[in-house]
């Protein structure tokens, strides 16, 4: 079976284990999160050594270049070295801004060290001086030079209430990415848009429908936001504020206690999508629910773009 060695320990993988599980079994400080190839926090880079493609599917070609790899999905067929990817992957950025947008939703500024290059919508990884690590996706615009990020506290959640009721402005956090291909590309400005999502899945589509709004598009941009009742909404006033001055975006937030499935609230607002962009996010049952359901309404598998907001596991 394979070894890897890390900081000088080896430890030979069992069959059908994982790097990243080989390592926690000897107790290597391996940064993790959502351990299904998602997130993208457990990156690594072998020194030698091949971690195999199925490891660097959706990495960006630049750390591809650098060996680096996702060690939760990976099973390599033979030894490796590996060790924590350097300063081209992984920066830094400063906390400089918190307030508060609903009882459970924390608005979270970050100042990265260089000016961002992400697209809205994308999401990055947070790091804490202790490796703990935890997936956001982005609200802002790059032209704006911060990072906006929205972070639902999870009671006994590691990360959120952290940053909740310890962390503050002026603190320095680690940070990767952008990652993601959850965002508004020009070309077609008169295409309808749906943008759908649940709890903190507003993030993105909020960078989302200003980017599109920002690049002058003129098609109409349908925004729904579901939660189980009204204190899981936010950005209400926000929302209401950007569609009143743009006659083309209607903003509809659907209560599960009053309208019912936000699915089936869609579709039945929406039977026809044939020619439609939508971009979807959220819990993962609600996204592959109204992917398929977007798709045989006549949406083009390639117009749909989808982030699943994949939990992390209790003891990470």
């Amino acid at each position: 079976m394979p070894v890897i060695d890390w900081e000088g320990q080896q430890v030979q993988l069992a069959a059908g284990e994982s790097v990243l599980d080989g390592l926690l079994r000897i107790g290597a400080d391996v940064a993790h999160s959502c351990r299904a190839g998602v997130c993208q926090s457990c990156l690594l880079k072998a020194s030698s050594g091949q971690p195999g493609m199925a490891s660097q599917a959706g990495l960006k070609a630049a750390w591809i270049e650098q060996s680096c790899f996702l060690a939760c999905v990976c099973y390599p067929a033979g030894d490796l070295a590996v060790e924590t990817p350097g300063a081209g992957v992984r920066s830094s950025a400063e906390l400089i801004g918190m307030s508060w947008l609903s009882p459970t939703v924390l608005r979270v500024i970050l100042q990265p060290e260089a000016p961002p290059v992400h697209r809205a919508g994308q999401y990055l990884t947070l790091f804490r001086d202790d490796g703990l690590a935890r997936s956001y996706s982005i609200a802002s615009l790059a032209d704006e030079g911060k990072i906006e990020l929205h972070v639902r506290i999870v009671p006994d959640g590691r990360m959120s209430s952290w940053l909740a009721q310890l962390a503050s402005p002026g603190i320095t956090v680690g940070i990767q990415g952008p990652a993601g291909n959850c965002f508004y590309t020009t070309g077609a400005p008169d295409q309808p848009l749906l943008l759908a999502a649940t709890g903190t899945g507003l993030a993105p589509l909020y960078g989302i429908v200003r980017e599109a709004l920002e690049q002058g598009h003129c098609g109409p941009i349908w925004l729904y936001h579901g939660a189980a009742n009204s204190e899981g909404l936010y950005l209400q006033a926000e929302l209401e504020a950007l569609a009143a001055t743009h006659p083309n975006l209607r903003y509809r937030p659907v209560l599960r206690d009053r309208n019912g499935s936000i699915t089936d609230f869609i579709i039945n607002t929406h039977p026809q999508l044939k020619g439609w962009r939508g971009f979807i996010c959220g819990n993962p049952d609600f996204v592959n629910s109204l992917k398929k359901r977007v798709f045989l309404s006549g949406m083009a598998s390639r117009e749909i773009h989808s982030d699943a907001f994949v939990p992390a596991p209790p003891s990470s």
